[in-house]
């Protein structure tokens, strides 16, 4: 269960470009802490599209939220708290040494109530505000340019933990073929590869492994490898006579 923090937002259209793309993945929950801009107007709601309930629904708290001595706080609501950063220190800056946004998603475990925590659209969080933060999380991005706009950012973010742990995906019904169909498909490459003449036995084994390969390493839908079984028994009939 993740809820979006945003700290001290100060643009509006990011604001609701972040919304949009949490309803894209299936998000809902935002805190917004001393924002420096009106979530709800023209241009906010304008870029959020069909995700406006999102920023209507946000509530808002002060900046005492994130410091663990208040009673109202972020570290008494949430079981983990997980940072984001562009800015990466040395190996002996500790707080600074990130994950990925894919290997947080394989970590993560989804029953936790989890706070995602952006900081400012220019300067994202500080120092102090990352070791309050029980993990951090950067996309690798350029040497060149590493600082991505915020509603970007976030974006990345949110795909990589859909990717893992989304329940309702566009493609959803669209099955990949299981391993047992990967093997019958090779059986019948292979049958119909013993019933062809070769120069060597060795150009006759290559066939085989790259075939196996090709199949192996193909991400063939149900309804492909079908397609393909089909092809190939029409190979095999053709030999038969």
């Amino acid at each position: 269960m993740i809820t979006l923090v945003l700290i001290e937002s100060e643009n509006s259209g990011n604001l609701g470009a972040i919304a949009r793309s949490m309803k894209n993945f299936d998000l809902s929950r935002l805190i917004l802490i001393n924002p420096k801009t009106d979530h709800l107007n023209d241009e906010a709601l304008g870029r959020a599209k069909h995700s406006k309930e999102i920023l209507k629904k946000a509530i808002i708290k002060d900046y005492s939220y994130f410091t663990e001595q208040s009673k109202d706080s972020i570290f008494k609501d949430f079981d983990l708290i997980i940072g984001t950063t562009s800015v990466l220190g040395s190996d002996y800056n500790i707080p600074r040494l990130p994950l990925t946004p894919g290997k947080l998603a394989e970590t993560l475990d989804f029953n936790k109530k989890t706070a995602l925590v952006f900081g400012r659209d220019g300067s994202g969080l500080n120092n102090e505000e990352i070791r309050r933060c029980n993990l951090v999380v950067t996309i690798p991005s350029s040497k060149n340019y590493p600082a991505l706009n915020i509603s970007h950012a976030a974006s990345i973010v949110f795909y990589e933990l859909y990717k893992i742990h989304g329940k309702n995906k566009l493609n959803n019904h669209i099955a990949l073929a299981s391993a047992k169909e990967k093997e019958v498909i090779l059986e019948k490459i292979t049958n119909i590869l013993d019933k062809l003449e070769f120069q060597t036995k060795e150009k006759k084994q290559t066939q085989k492994l790259v075939w196996k390969n090709i199949v192996n390493k193909g991400f063939l839908t149900k309804r492909e490898a079908f397609a393909l079984l089909g092809f190939l028994r029409k190979l095999e009939e053709v030999h038969r006579g």
